[in-house]
This record gives structure tokens, C-alpha cells and sequence, in this order.
């Protein structure tokens, strides 16, 4: 992992709002709640954003990990409205990418927030993944006797 950026660097993403955006919880559970885009379609683009920073740091070797999330959503963004998200870098602690957010719509604040990624090696972290999975699969049952 390199950082060649010091606190208060940007990085900016586009996002044009699209109707599967839109806050709802499926057929099942109510179908749409509201035509505006959802805070947990919100903060994908957050950490996108953000995750701009981790893509110049990282080495082939490693990977970005999200570690945290928090969104104050301030006011709606329509479909076909440009959500222009712009992602502070805060603090790097050892591997760990602090980054506030911003997303707003022309002068419309839409949301704050902050997000938290650690770059760890790609093979570290493949092997945590397996070894929790490994404890969470069911025992085998034994086999039958003959």
C-alpha cells in the first residue's frame, strides 16, 4: 500500500439516479415505498466514491475491505437527476481510510456522511473469509453404517 494523499484531498463520482434506485423492499414487503432515490442505493455511491482513494493505494496483491458507514440523508434525489458525490480524505490510521462524504444534486445537499475501508492482502483475507465459513457450515452428518 502507497498513500500519496494528504488530509482534505478529493475525489468525485457521478451517479445518474436510476429507477431501480428507488427505496423499496420488493414485491413481497410493500413493493415501492418512494420514487427518490434510497438511502441503501445512497450509500453504494458513498462508498464508491471513497473507494476512489483505495484504488490509487492499494497494491495488485491487496484489497479494500469496508469497515463502516454512516449516512445523514438530507433530501431526496429524483431518477434522471446527477448525484455528485465528493469523498474528503479524513485520516489514514496504519491501513485504515477515514473518508467524509458529500452528495448533493446542483445546490441540493442530499446527504453526509462518513465511510472507513482497510487495505488488507488479498490472501489474508481470502483465508479469514474461508475460515468463517468453515464455522458457519453445518456439521456433516455421519455417515450411515452398512
Amino acid at each position: 500500500m502507497t498513500n500519496p494523499f494528504l488530509p482534505g484531498a478529493t475525489k468525485t463520482h457521478h451517479y445518474a439516479v436510476q429507477p431501480e434506485d428507488f427505496a423499496g423492499f420488493g414485491p413481497g414487503a410493500g413493493g415501492l415505498v418512494h420514487s427518490v432515490l434510497s438511502t441503501f442505493a445512497l450509500g453504494r455511491e458513498m462508498e464508491w466514491a471513497a473507494r476512489l482513494f483505495v484504488l490509487e493505494m492499494k497494491a495488485a496483491d491487496e484489497e479494500g475491505i469496508g469497515t463502516e458507514l454512516t449516512i445523514r440523508h438530507h433530501a431526496p434525489a429524483f431518477a434522471g437527476e446527477t448525484l455528485v458525490l465528493t469523498a474528503t480524505f479524513d485520516a489514514l490510521d496504519g491501513a485504515n481510510l477515514r473518508c467524509a462524504v458529500e452528495a448533493r444534486v446542483g445546490p441540493r445537499l442530499v446527504a453526509t456522511g462518513h465511510t472507513g475501508q482497510r487495505i488488507v492482502s488479498r490472501a489474508r483475507l481470502a483465508a479469514r473469509f474461508a475460515a468463517l465459513q468453515a464455522e458457519a457450515a453445518p456439521p456433516h452428518p455421519p455417515a450411515p453404517l452398512a
